[in-house]
């Protein structure tokens, strides 16, 4: 029987699956506060009329990740985490006219999450218009998962992170 996998090795098993669009960043400080891990993904979408010089339009979107590890997730906890990480890749965001769309992505592998802590991440939305929109917009993300009863939780935009540790943990 195989042994029951540490929240490190979870932590480590998820950014592997992450680097392989994302790059990684370890001990990442920001603003104040640290998390375990970060990823960041860039995507540049360019079209041409006829030939390379004459750009019709471009498109750009970011993903800002952040990573955090913790034994019980409680709302307190929890609720510093997701200031921290919204104030971290909000900084991060640099509105322009080829700007399509920002994510800033919380994703939390616990021990344990408490009931608050559950009703607070389902809730939890943000999202922010550049300039009406022309210079995109951004959105907050959120997910999380308890290892103890392996479990999966998101709020409506994380849906896709949630996927990701469905993938890579589910049946495990």
């Amino acid at each position: 029987m195989p042994m029951e996998m540490t929240l490190r090795e979870r932590l480590e098993k998820l950014l592997n699956a992450y680097s392989h669009h994302y790059d990684i960043a370890r001990d990442v400080e920001v603003d104040g506060g640290r998390f375990p891990a970060s990823a960041f993904y860039f995507m540049r979408d360019e079209h041409y009329l006829i030939r390379r010089d004459k750009k019709f339009y471009a498109i750009e979107q970011h993903d800002y990740t952040y990573f955090d590890v913790v034994e019980n997730l409680d709302a307190e906890t929890l609720e510093a985490r997701i200031d921290l990480s919204r104030r971290a890749g909000l900084g991060q965001v640099k509105p322009h006219k080829e700007h399509m769309c920002s994510y800033v992505t919380l994703v939390i592998l616990a021990d344990a999450i408490t009931p608050e802590a559950v009703k607070r991440i389902k809730r939890t939305r943000f999202r922010k218009n550049f300039l009406f929109s022309f210079h995109g917009w951004m959105e907050y993300r959120i997910a999380a998962m308890d290892c103890s009863a392996m479990r999966f939780y998101s709020n409506p935009a994380g849906r896709d992170p949630r996927k990701t540790l469905e993938q890579n943990f589910k049946g495990h």
